[in-house]
């Protein structure tokens, strides 16, 4: 790759990244203080609080935004840790929207998008307005973003070293490693997952190996709560431990399937010759069969988190 190919690539990643900061944040300033009170009305129940994770995730584009706010609100004792966990839960199936939006191929409008959104900001003095058009703002960039890396990848199609390096990544366990190492850094699973597609559209990552890239990805992203969580009280931590938990079990039980069934072929058979799609539904399926399954066994984990973080004990003097 060129200097100015190498640019582009992380040009294209930081305008990714600012995009989606400046949508999540429209849409939270949109919110208002309301996002509280939301929270405390809808997470009485394990189901409701599952679904107003999933919706608030969905909306914001950030599971790990979601997430530090949760451990915001826990750290303030605004919210049980045993309502954050459903909410977390649900905020992981909201994040693979991002993935479904990547596979619409929605960045041939993103020039539009963005000219749209920048008129609403300048030239409208209604707050109101001004956030609707940071939110439209932010997803033009996202997209252009996208499209900037893409281009700038298409070298990698005839790099012999990249092409090696993937082959060294064939072993699951490598590319679930090395999926969690580039998410830890970048803090962004929907960055990792927009890098995935795009190399996998370009033909330079096959589905089968992009399956165990995404479970890395889901483990990488828990960096971000961990983070939030060291300067908080206990219940924090627990909650930055059970995200942690959650997704390290789900991916240990989802690699098992994927390597003694054939659903990484059945899934790839929904959307054939389409990578971008197969990368967005096998996240889905992932995260949804995994929410699933923590469903019945949440009071467990609960159990096993308050042993491995216990309160600290008192002081007698």
């Amino acid at each position: 790759m060129k200097t100015e190919d190498i640019l582009g690539l992380f040009g294209g990643l930081a305008l990714f990244l600012y995009g989606m900061n400046m949508m999540s944040e429209g849409l939270e300033e949109l919110a208002g203080g309301q996002l509280e009170t939301i929270l405390e009305k809808l997470t009485n129940h394990k189901i409701k609080a599952i679904m107003i994770g999933m919706l608030l995730t969905c909306v914001m584009q950030s599971s790990s935004a979601m997430t530090v706010m949760l451990i915001g609100f826990v750290n303030a004792k605004l919210m049980s840790l045993k309502r954050a966990i459903w909410v977390v839960m649900g905020a992981n199936i909201g994040t693979t929207i991002t993935g479904q939006m990547i596979a619409l191929k929605l960045g041939t409008i993103a020039p539009v998008l963005a000219i749209v959104g920048v008129v609403m900001i300048v030239f409208f003095t209604q707050q109101t307005i001004q956030r609707y058009g940071e939110i439209i703002t932010g997803i033009g960039m996202l997209f252009m973003g996208l499209n900037i890396t893409a281009q700038s990848m298409i070298p990698l199609q005839t790099s012999v070293t990249f092409l090696h390096f993937m082959m060294a990544l064939s072993n699951p366990l490598l590319a679930v490693f090395a999926g969690t190492i580039l998410t830890a850094i970048i803090q962004s699973s929907s960055a990792s997952i927009g890098i995935l597609q795009t190399l996998a559209m370009q033909g330079l990552v096959p589905f089968s190996q992009a399956v165990y890239f995404l479970m890395g990805f889901d483990i990488g992203t828990c960096m971000t709560a961990f983070l939030a969580s060291l300067s908080g009280n206990r219940n924090a931590k627990r909650l930055a431990l059970f995200h942690l938990l959650f997704n390290v079990m789900g991916t240990s039980f989802f690699m098992t399937i994927c390597l003694v069934t054939p659903i990484i072929s059945f899934v790839a058979s929904w959307t054939p010759c389409e990578p971008m799609r197969q990368i967005a539904n096998m996240h889905t399926l992932f995260n949804v069969v995994t929410v699933v399954i923590f469903i019945g066994i949440d009071r467990l984990i609960l159990k096993l988190i308050y042993k491995l973080c216990p309160d600290k004990p008192i002081k007698r003097y």
